[in-house]
């Protein structure tokens, strides 16, 4: 909802503006009539930044939940933002979310932000702080610093927040969670964690060609807070995911989604230490090639958690990816599914093991047998529509306002789960930076380390050479809060 000093400058806009005259006219119901019928005041007024792929699909979800008003779509791509733009042909089109959120925050109650990860904190940053509610999709955020930052910012400025891991409000999260908490696998010390993505190109060297910039693309803008560099082929709209300067890697892609899970099921938070190791293609000479621009093929990240009060000791999360998978467990037979197939994740407890897919789907005792014979009572409250009932509820909320509903993956948890993948992701990038020693001799002592965390102020204590990426300096004319 909008705070009381937008809510009067809204008001007057309504009263005045010709635009309100045809789409925002504020009726009493029992005029405009029909059981259910939800007046346009009682409607949440949403700008979509992202108007293409996964931010065509949130705009539809929010407007599917008969509460939203799709009324402002920006997007650098008119290629990707056009069959948005059809199917709301009455929203505002923006190029650029400055001027969108400079000309139109008086109209807007909240923001959805859909773009590639490098730019997700400076929108949703500059809404908040405009008193916006705001979802995100995943990752939350590029950097550590970023994901502290918006999750202070959500407390700070009381905005309704969401994170786009929409199977945090799925059935199966809960259900692991009620397995757990009756004790049917005993404690849990040990979770793993895999996916096959990258299902983009990963682990190679930054095209040499300079072709020429769609006419529909806005390059600079898309670039925004990332370092300049000429535009290539294919980066735009999905491979963009495998470099650095934008993306984080399938961790980043995926994590969100198959850790979610092990974090509300033993309520993990900040992370204390990691190690890593990555998969390293030989080239001539049988040289190992490094590509430091570039996320890895596949990786094996160890992230250690502190215990907490539903673990009886420090938890170890195994993140697997690029098709690598954990021992196939005994007690699963052979013709029965690990996980989804390509993607799962696997509790191991003193008394069992339990396994999901992505999102938490299909959650499964192990043998598969105990699942059928479990009767475990619901103990916690389900979301009206599961994983689809993410967007609605985040729409509810926010015309609720601060703090009446409870959502399944607001900042304050989002924030600390979207830390501890890219600490991972630290671990990773740290296996490719060089350190010279006073002759100029270099090493990569990041293959070698368990990288010890201190939370309190977000930096690496024992291998310096990957702070840098904990906050990464913008482009100039970008600037965080600003």
């Amino acid at each position: 909802m909008l705070k009381k000093t937008d809510e009067t400058s809204r008001r007057n806009f309504l009263k005045t503006g010709a635009v309100a005259a045809a789409s925002f006219m504020i009726v009493p119901r029992h005029v405009l009539g029909g059981k259910g019928f939800t007046a346009p005041s009682d409607k949440l007024i949403v700008a979509g930044v992202g108007a293409g792929g996964k931010g065509s699909s949130d705009i539809e979800n929010f407007y599917k939940s008969g509460k939203a008003e799709i009324a402002f779509l920006c997007d650098v791509d008119d290629r990707a933002a056009a069959g948005t733009v059809k199917k709301f042909p009455k929203a505002k089109y923006y190029k650029d979310w400055r001027k969108l959120l400079d000309k139109e925050a008086k109209h807007i109650d909240a923001v959805s932000v859909s773009t590639p990860d490098h730019n997700h904190a400076i929108i949703g940053l500059a809404a908040m702080q405009l008193g916006k509610h705001v979802y995100i999709q995943k990752p939350l955020t590029h950097d550590i610093y970023e994901a502290r930052a918006l999750t202070a910012a959500a407390k700070k400025y009381k905005v309704v927040t969401q994170m786009g891991n929409q199977g945090a409000s799925g059935d199966g999260v809960r259900q692991l969670r009620e397995w757990y908490d009756a004790g049917l696998i005993g404690d849990v010390d040990t979770v793993y964690c895999w996916t096959d993505r990258p299902v983009w190109p990963q682990g190679i060297t930054w095209p040499t060609g300079k072709p020429a910039v769609p006419k529909e693309l806005d390059w600079d803008l898309w670039l925004g807070t990332a370092p300049y560099k000429d535009y290539i082929d294919k980066l735009v709209p999905f491979n963009w995911r495998g470099w650095w300067d934008y993306g984080t890697g399938a961790l980043g892609d995926m994590g969100c989604h198959l850790m979610e899970a092990p974090f509300r099921v033993l309520n993990l938070e900040y992370i204390k230490e990691v190690q890593s190791s990555v998969a390293t293609p030989y080239v001539d000479n049988w040289q190992r090639a490094y590509f430091p621009d570039s996320c890895p093929v596949s990786t094996h990240a160890t992230l250690t958690f502190p215990k907490t009060n539903k673990t009886q000791k420090d938890v170890t999360v195994h993140w697997m990816d690029g098709g690598i998978q954990p021992e196939r467990p005994a007690e699963l037979g052979p013709n029965e599914t690990f996980g989804d197939g390509g993607n799962g994740m696997l509790f191991i407890g003193t008394k069992g093991k339990m396994m999901a897919g992505t999102y938490g789907i299909n959650p499964q005792l192990l043998p598969t047998s105990r699942t059928k014979e479990a009767n475990v009572p619901k103990t916690l409250a389900r979301v009206p529509g599961g994983d689809n009932g993410h967007y609605a509820h985040w729409v509810e909320a926010c015309i609720a306002g601060y703090g009446k509903i409870e959502l399944s993956s607001p900042f304050e948890l989002a924030g600390p789960l979207t830390e501890a993948l890219l600490m991972a992701n630290l671990s990773i990038r740290g296996h490719n930076v060089e350190v010279k020693n006073a002759k100029g001799e270099g090493s990569f002592p990041g293959r070698d380390l368990k990288l010890v965390w201190d939370n309190q102020n977000l930096k690496v204590t024992n291998f310096d050479a990957v702070n840098q990426f904990v906050k990464r300096e913008y482009r100039e004319g970008w600037k965080f809060g600003a």
